[in-house]
């Protein structure tokens, strides 16, 4: 084996692992705004749920479920407050 030979190997992997690197990282930024919408989509509900038993509920909007799938848990405290203030 010479050594061009080698070299074509080696150049060849590493294209394939910057390859598989660009498509990795879309994947865990879709993973984590996947995870986000779920866990404040839930909040949301126990909060509604549990809202419900002292007059307090934020209407599932779909202003608020844009906020609470983008933001998540963070979301729906910024909608706890901004339903308190206004």
């Amino acid at each position: 084996m010479t050594i061009q030979t080698v070299l074509a190997y080696a150049f060849g992997l590493f294209l394939l692992y910057i390859i598989g690197m660009l498509l990795v990282i879309p994947i865990k930024i879709i993973f984590k705004f996947i995870m986000n919408g779920i866990l404040g989509a839930l909040l949301l509900f126990i909060v509604n749920i549990i809202g419900g038993f002292v007059n307090f509920t934020i209407p599932i909007n779909p202003v608020n479920a844009i906020v609470t799938g983008f933001l998540g848990i963070p979301g729906v405290i910024l909608l706890i407050i901004l339903q308190k203030i206004l």
